[in-house]
Parts: structure tokens; C-alpha cells; sequence
């Protein structure tokens, strides 16, 4: 017994040294140099307390982005997870070409960030894009616009940059779908059950947990969200498409100051942990399905 408990030990070590390394040493470096004013130039790291915090907190530019984020995690948990959930019902039910629908729709997902950004800034180009193109053809050139560089539409334009590419959600929903016992919904059949209330009432809650997972995937990823607004709109026009990592990576390059930066870091993290946990209870995912 000892000996397989010293192997077990053995074969745990190396996950455990990297995850040290990797992850909770630099989280804990995170929250220590926080409290620093730490630039690589000048006289290193000088203690300050927790006045990092408050002059984030002063900030117009920190709310701004707080602001902008939450409101991007909750647009993506809510509309984007949805959509991929729709769809993945509809694809559920194996119609016609389902399997060409499933497979093309992932396509987005699998392009880099960068290139999508570049897409659509062309899609928004002022002269030649798309919907500036088709607006003016109908008639409709008065709602033409600079779509990325007016305060107006600037948001919602980065919004819809992702907003429709719900492949992943669909393909874990659906994979989650396609796993249901058949009995269950034979049974379901056999109460008279229509369409519309067996996925109400019998597939939905068994979806659960697999929902739940794709609204905690998808507020990460608007957590660490960079590269798509950095390239379409840079943060611009002013601090309007700004979010809390594109906020981090400005103050590290203007200030070379990575006690600021790391106390904005410090909030991504928090933030995180608190939609998770957010998600968890609302969907009661710690709950057995009976």
C-alpha cells in the first residue's frame, strides 16, 4: 500500500512543480506586486500600499472598462449563449443537412481572433464595406456610418463581431443532447408531450450543467478578450470599446508600471471568480439531476 501510495506521489510531482510554477506562484506575484510601485526602469519596487487601488478606483478610464466588460459578459452569457443553444435544438433534431450546418458554422470559431478583426474591418469600412455597400443600394445611405470610429455605434459594432459565432456553444449542447437516453424521451412521448414541452420540460433541464459550462467558457473569454478589439477599434474612439485587458496592456506600455497594471490584473481575477460563481448558483450546477 505504501508503495502504491509513493507511486501515485511520484506521477503527481511534475503536474503539481508546473502548476506551482505556472499558475499559482504568478497568481500570488499578481496580488504581492499589486501593492508596488513596480516599474523594470527607476528604482524597482517601492511599497505603497493599497494606493494602487485607490487611484484605479478614481479612474474614469478603469470604470469605463469595468463597465464595458460586465456588459460584454453579460451580453455573451445571455445573447451568445442562447443562440448557440437554439441552434443546437434545432440541430438536436437531425434535419435535413444538419451535419453540413453543425460543421460550417464551427468555421468561425476556428479562424484566429486577428484575422476575424480583420474581417470585419473591412465588413465596416466606411467607403468600400459590406454594410455601408448594402445601406446605400437600397437607399438607406442617411444610416451609413464610420461604423468602429463613432462613439455612437462603436460598441455594438465590436459586439457583433462575436455575437453570432456561437459555434462552440452549439457543438458542446449538442454533443450533451445527442448523449440523452432515448427512454427518457420515448416517455415523455407516451404523457403526451409535444415538441415544444419536451425540450422545455426534458432536454433543457438535462442541459444544464453543459449550459453552464459554456456561460462560464464564454465569461472567460470575454474576460481575456484582447486581440479582436485591439484590432478593430483599439479601445477607441476614446475609451468607448475599452475593456479591463485592453485597459492592463495600455497602462503597462504608457507607464511601464506593472503595480498598476497587476492591480488591474487583480480585478480581472476577482471579477472572474464572482461571475463563476454567479453562473453556479443560478444554474445550480453542485445539484444532482434526478
Amino acid at each position: 500500500m505504501r508503495t502504491k501510495k509513493g507511486w501515485i506521489v511520484l506521477f503527481l510531482l511534475p503536474a503539481v512543480v508546473l502548476f506551482l510554477l505556472i499558475y499559482a506562484i504568478p497568481l500570488v506575484m499578481v496580488f504581492f506586486t499589486s501593492l508596488f510601485d513596480y516599474r523594470l526602469t527607476g528604482s524597482g519596487m517601492t511599497f505603497i500600499g493599497l494606493k494602487n487601488y485607490v487611484r484605479m478606483f478614481q479612474d474614469p478610464a478603469f470604470r469605463t472598462s469595468l463597465l464595458n466588460t460586465i456588459i460584454w459578459i453579460i451580453i455573451h452569457c445571455v445573447l451568445h449563449v442562447a443562440l448557440g443553444v437554439a441552434l443546437a435544438l434545432v440541430l438536436y433534431k437531425k434535419p435535413k443537412g444538419w451535419k453540413f450546418v453543425r460543421t460550417a458554422y464551427m468555421i468561425p470559431n476556428i479562424i484566429s481572433n486577428a484575422a476575424v478583426g480583420m474581417i470585419f474591418l473591412n465588413i465596416f469600412n466606411p467607403q468600400y464595406g459590406v454594410v455601408n455597400s448594402i445601406l446605400r443600394s437600397v437607399g438607406l445611405e442617411r444610416l451609413t456610418h464610420n461604423w468602429l470610429n463613432e462613439t455612437a455605434t462603436a460598441f455594438p459594432s465590436v459586439t457583433m463581431v462575436w455575437l453570432l459565432f456561437a459555434g462552440y456553444t452549439t457543438t458542446l449542447v449538442l454533443a450533451e443532447a445527442l448523449s440523452i437516453d432515448e427512454s427518457v424521451l420515448e416517455a415523455a412521448k407516451v404523457d403526451g408531450a409535444t415538441g415544444f414541452q419536451m425540450d422545455k420540460f426534458v432536454v433543457l433541464p438535462l442541459l444544464r450543467k453543459i449550459i453552464a459550462t459554456t456561460m462560464v467558457m464564454a465569461a472567460t473569454y470575454m474576460l481575456q478578450m484582447f486581440d479582436l478589439i485591439y484590432v478593430t477599434t483599439n479601445g477607441g474612439p476614446g475609451k468607448a470599446t475599452t475593456n479591463l485587458p485592453l485597459l492592463l496592456y495600455g497602462v503597462y506600455k504608457s507607464e511601464n508600471n506593472y503595480g498598476y497594471a497587476n492591480t488591474i490584473g487583480v480585478v480581472i481575477i476577482l471579477l472572474g471568480a464572482v461571475v463563476m460563481t454567479v453562473i453556479n448558483r443560478l444554474l445550480r450546477t453542485n445539484e444532482d439531476d434526478y
